[in-house]
């Protein structure tokens, strides 16, 4: 069969679904690869790239649709483009049904295959092929670009002989793909960040990645990625307001707000109003990523960058990932080709649409002529992340005191009760081993205890360096060997002299491992 990638019709589109790359994959699948003329410029991705990949170049979009059995897109089709479409023909790329109602009739008619990459379902088995996910990453490492684009200042704190710059302090809303790439690019930067999320259990993750998690003393319980398909679910206007309330406090303070909160099948919610813009100090920036969806910011005008009364720089552009077309394409078209891999399970080129996999019935919308969107819920529980550890309770002074005795008694009786059966089975073994025996044994277990001793008590990051000097020290058997080799017994002296040879290197690596690994605990 036949698959083949069109250009957007989309104005400022620059993505393109297939690479050059990625179409080796899908020929090695048993496809024959097509291309409009042009589509991967923008991308920076030419024809003549692509005919070297071995894909055919077509002239026109009409002529690919008339074509290909299989079409990639990225932007959803518009109606004229859908009318290009045939029966039985299968159609791969954004759809947003739930938003494109019109679009899917017209499919249901037309008896078009239609699979959207929105809809992919959020399991770890399809985690291979979600571009939303893909490109919410562009989309959050762009927004920081973006922000310091427009922002007069360095993120990173500097101590200078013409002055002390402070670091810029970040707060980002929503702490979802977009909003873990954008902490992850700020931080990086210098910044000082922040970040809110209705989910207190990506705390976590929010403080592993060095940011300071806005905690709201609040008593709601929020709804786990797991019910809502991975994503937020809305909040309560009891917990509305005392979110609402944090930021009016935050406002003043923060230099750049970064807002990512979407909830699927919905008008993004207005988090950052008119009065925190207000609030905030001239030559601040507010990026809105949820600008195509209505914005999460008051004042944010869609695919456009305005400037507030006060100063503040709003930037509502809805085309980020765009806006880095190479990576941006090469990501889609990865999780285009995953998604070609799981229908074509025979790798021989023939499109098996299986209704029972979780994943390919997921993000159907529609097929055979019939809607099947929305999909039911997937056999497999979406990703969720781990709920917050407790904190333990505070112990008063006395109560710590009461526990460190217990342990000191319970590993007191262990310890005793320990030795009294190594000290019985000795006892016992000495009624009837050798004397000669008795004195090897004993020094066999002092050294397996010492050595225990030796690597318990030592930090994890240093094992593999204590592991090659213990590795050399104990190539101590070369003395045995060099005093076995002056023997008259032939076999005895090649058996010394590779005995000297392997411990010899046995040193030598063991030291060498040492010193390189320690050297990566030290600062140049």
């Amino acid at each position: 069969m036949k698959i083949g990638a069109p250009k957007e019709s989309f104005a400022g589109e620059s993505r393109v679904a297939m690479t050059p790359d990625s179409a080796l994959q899908l020929q090695k699948l048993g496809y024959v690869c097509l291309i409009e003329s042009g589509a991967g410029v923008k991308a920076g991705f030419s024809d003549a790239a692509y005919e070297k990949a071995g894909v055919r170049v077509v002239p026109s979009t009409e002529a690919l649709f008339a074509e290909a059995e299989i079409v990639a897109k990225v932007r959803p089709p518009t109606p004229e483009e859908l009318k290009l479409t045939r029966k039985g023909q299968l159609l791969i790329s954004f759809f947003y049904p739930a938003q494109n109602k019109e679009l899917l009739e017209q499919a249901k008619e037309i008896g078009t295959n239609v699979v959207a990459m929105d809809m992919v379902p959020r399991i770890s088995r399809a985690q291979k092929m979600d571009a939303l996910s893909s490109m919410a990453n562009i989309a959050g490492y762009r927004a920081v670009i973006e922000a310091g684009a427009n922002f007069g200042r360095f993120f990173t704190g500097q101590v200078t002989a013409a002055g002390k710059v402070p670091p810029a302090k970040v707060l980002v809303v929503g702490a979802g793909v977009a909003g873990l790439a954008a902490i992850g690019a700020a931080t990086s930067l210098g910044a000082m960040v922040y970040a809110f999320d209705v989910r207190p259990e990506v705390a976590e993750q929010i403080e592993s990645m060095g940011a300071e998690f806005v905690y709201l003393d609040f008593s709601e319980q929020q709804t786990d990625g797991a019910a809502t398909g991975g994503y937020a679910a809305p909040s309560s206007p009891e917990f509305r307001e005392a979110q609402l309330k944090k930021f009016r406090e935050l406002a003043p303070d923060m230099d750049i707000v970064i807002t990512t909160a979407l909830i699927p099948g919905r008008d993004a919610p207005k988090l950052w109003l008119k009065d925190m813009v207000e609030a905030m100090k001239p030559g601040s920036v507010v990026v809105d990523l949820a600008a195509e969806r209505g914005g999460n910011c008051d004042l944010t005008v869609p695919d456009q960058k305005i400037v507030s009364d006060n100063g503040v720089t709003v930037v509502g552009y809805t085309d980020f990932p765009s806006r880095m077309a190479s990576q941006a394409s090469s990501l889609y078209s990865t999780n285009i080709r995953h998604m070609m891999s799981d229908l074509t399970p025979g790798k021989d080129g023939q499109v098996v649409h299986n209704m029972e996999d979780d994943v390919i019935r997921g993000a159907t919308v529609t097929y055979d002529g019939a809607i099947t969107f929305p999909p039911p819920p997937p056999k497999i529980q979406a990703i969720a992340a781990q709920k917050p550890k407790e904190k333990p309770k505070e112990l008063t002074h006395e109560e710590k005191r009461a526990l460190e005795v217990a342990n000191f008694k319970k590993s007191t009786r262990n310890q005793v009760g320990l030795l009294a059966a190594m000290a019985g089975f000795l006892l016992i073994l000495g009624g009837f081993a050798p004397a000669s025996f008795m004195q090897h044994m004993i020094v066999f277990a002092l050294a397996v205890f010492v050595g225990f001793q030796v690597i318990w008590n030592v930090a994890h990051s240093l094992h593999t360096p204590l592991m090659a000097v213990t590795n050399a020290i104990s190539s101590i058997v070369i003395v045995g060997a060099i005093l076995q080799i002056g023997s008259d017994v032939s076999l005895v002296k090649i058996l010394a002299a590779l005995a000297v040879l392997m411990t010899a290197v046995n040193i030598v690596g063991g030291f060498m491992v040492t010193r390189r690994m320690l050297a990566m605990f030290q600062k140049s």
